[in-house]
């Protein structure tokens, strides 16, 4: 079988010693290395898997990169969010194909990079940043990354609301989330879930704080460590360095709209649900009904001890 041309791809030359260089794979050029030069078109002829040689004899081996290579090669401006906590984001999140999301923030668009590979051609990321050169940032991250098409970007503040509505999914990596709730929760599909990037405590008892005032319930709050080892079979140790905290992640779901029914069904206003969700809504309005009256009576209560005083 004849070997892939790798000429306009992205390819990783991996060195005798293990250092890894992410090139793209030009026609014609050199690739200059500390073990000497490296003709581009016999790493385009050779493809991946197979193995180059230096003009001093130093064999290099041609490697595809990874979505984890391609999230950490993006040019950067702005801080990324890193693979540890990328793939949690899209497993806690659903991200798959078919799947709509939002993302504000797109900072150098390390998490589009993995929205867009994941939710495929069937898919559709939205990514939102009000300042245009980030956003033509991300743009060209998704386009050197050989993603995107699936990728809408738009120059909005957010504070004026998402342009889209009922979608599956929604993360926020902005410094102040709990301002833009009340958009997200209007932005989401009843019961979507929502994600958050926080650096420090303060904030993510900001954000919870108001996640228990706005439309959502089932917070959730982590953060994630990545330890790596010493690869030597005879000394297994763990590395002197570890990828410690670089952000917490908080998730939550848009609340369901059952809950409304519910209220409607107790309140006997005439809502018609299927008899197997009835059952369900009329004990969940009874609960909500006697939850309100002994609040009610709590209140009056308060209100004769204040006019006693």
């Amino acid at each position: 079988m004849a070997a892939q041309n790798l000429a306009g791809k992205l390819a990783i030359l991996v060195n005798p010693k293990g250092k890894r260089y992410l090139k793209r794979v030009l026609e014609e050029g050199e690739i200059h290395t500390h073990d000497g030069v490296i003709p581009m078109e016999d790493v385009a002829r050779a493809g991946y898997g197979k193995a180059v040689a230096t003009h001093k004899g130093k064999v290099y081996r041609i490697v595809r990169p990874t979505l984890h290579d391609l999230v950490k090669g993006v040019k950067r401006q702005t801080q990324i969010i890193y693979p540890k906590e990328i793939g949690y984001i899209c497993m806690r999140l659903g991200i798959g194909p078919g799947v709509r999301v939002i993302e504000s923030g797109s900072g150098s668009g390390s998490l589009t990079v993995a929205l867009s590979w994941f939710c495929g051609d069937t898919g559709r990321v939205y990514t939102y940043d009000r300042r245009e050169e980030f956003s033509k940032l991300c743009r060209r991250n998704l386009e050197w990354a050989g993603v995107g098409q699936n990728v809408e970007t738009h120059v909005h503040d957010i504070a004026d609301g998402f342009l889209q509505t009922d979608v599956d999914a929604l993360f926020l990596d902005v410094r102040t989330p709990w301002e833009y709730l009340d958009q997200a929760a209007a932005a989401l599909a009843p019961g979507a879930p929502i994600g958050f990037l926080l650096p420090t405590m303060n904030q993510v008892s900001e954000l919870v704080a108001g996640l228990e005032k706005a439309e959502f319930e089932e917070p959730e709050v982590l953060e994630i460590l990545v330890r790596r080892w010493k690869a030597n079979a005879e000394r297994m140790r763990p590395d002197d360095r570890m990828v410690a905290h670089t952000g917490f992640l908080i998730f939550s779901r848009r609340s369901l709209a059952v809950e409304n029914a519910a209220t409607d069904v107790a309140e006997g206003k005439g809502l018609e649900l299927p008899e197997d969700l009835a059952g369900t809504a009329r004990a969940y309005g009874e609960d909500v009904s006697q939850a309100a009256t002994e609040r009610a009576v709590e209140t009056d209560s308060d209100s004769d001890l204040e006019d006693k005083e």
